[in-house]
């Protein structure tokens, strides 16, 4: 669903958010594109089991045990910090998971770091079995595939796509399918000097860049001016945003519009990838911060 965004921006600049957050109630946004074609993938190899990595508060980790549990899939998750296994219960997204059905396995950090090595691999599947091993964040060449699916030909008419990135999965699949007269540009969610190499080992086309400023600190870095902006957009259009992804493009977005990135007239759709589970465990760490809390979605 495409949806207007009522920001008043100079040069006759126009935003619309296209809400893949409301895909899914617990697979939502970029999850759900990325998931589609492993899970058929999955079912197609006979596989009984998802395996996957992330941290406390992954979206990926949630959204791949509510597929789980809704595919048939029994789903394993090896999550970065070994001092989390006893803090299940206190960790909305770990506790969402277990809910689900996700089996953990907590690795120190510094064996989390090997989770791409062949003899990392092979130990998982002594341990769990034949599974079905999808990568951190989820992104490989059928995630992509997924992720081709989310621009419409109703959104033709747009001169520029914008969206959050972390790994590159979404944006290479958003690149391969805007047409020929819209830029893509994506809003990095951390400071990675390989991103744009991960980008160009998916994305068929050149269409693209990068703005590299608005990460905040850092991935999952969040200020106060950034929880300020982010409730005063929620105010404003009735639209939640999440503070590691979504927050920050939209607040890159209307910055650079401001500082005349985009040319007159402009017709800037935005994507929405969703990440909202993640605000509850966010909202835990800034109160332990005493700073402001994110507003969430009134149901």
């Amino acid at each position: 669903m495409n949806q207007n965004v009522p920001i008043p921006l100079p040069h006759g600049i126009t935003l619309t958010i296209k809400r893949e957050d409301l895909l899914h109630p617990h697979i939502s946004g970029n999850k759900f594109r990325k998931l589609k074609y492993n899970v058929l993938e999955a079912k197609q190899q006979g596989k009984a089991a998802l395996l996957t990595f992330g941290g406390a508060y992954s979206n990926h980790i949630a959204a791949a045990a509510a597929a789980g549990r809704e595919y048939g899939f029994a789903t394993i998750g090896i999550i970065r910090g070994d001092e989390l296994a006893d803090k299940i219960a206190t960790n909305p997204t770990l506790a969402f998971a277990a809910s689900c059905g996700m089996q953990f396995k907590f690795v120190s950090r510094e064996d989390y770091r090997r989770k791409t090595e062949p003899e990392f691999l092979d130990a998982l599947y002594a341990e769990f079995g034949d599974c079905y091993i999808l990568p951190e964040g989820g992104t490989n060449a059928l995630a992509v595939k997924g992720c081709e699916e989310i621009l419409t030909s109703d959104d033709a008419g747009f001169t520029h796509i914008c969206l959050a990135v972390g790994t590159g999965g979404t944006i290479s699949g958003v690149i391969n399918a805007a047409l020929p007269h819209q830029q893509v540009v994506g809003f990095p969610a951390l400071k990675n000097a390989a991103l744009w190499d991960d980008i160009r080992t998916f994305a068929t086309n050149n269409n693209w860049r990068l703005a590299e400023d608005f990460h905040f600190g850092g991935y999952g870095k969040v200020t106060a001016q950034l929880v300020t902006f982010i409730n005063d957009f929620y105010d404003k259009t009735g639209i939640p945003l999440d503070p590691v992804y979504t927050g920050k493009m939209v607040f890159g977005v209307i910055e650079l519009a401001h500082q005349g990135f985009f040319p007159p007239q402009s017709r800037v759709l935005l994507i929405h990838t969703g990440g909202l589970q993640g605000v509850e465990g966010m909202n835990l760490l800034l109160k332990k911060k005493h700073l402001p809390t994110i507003k969430t979605q009134k149901v």
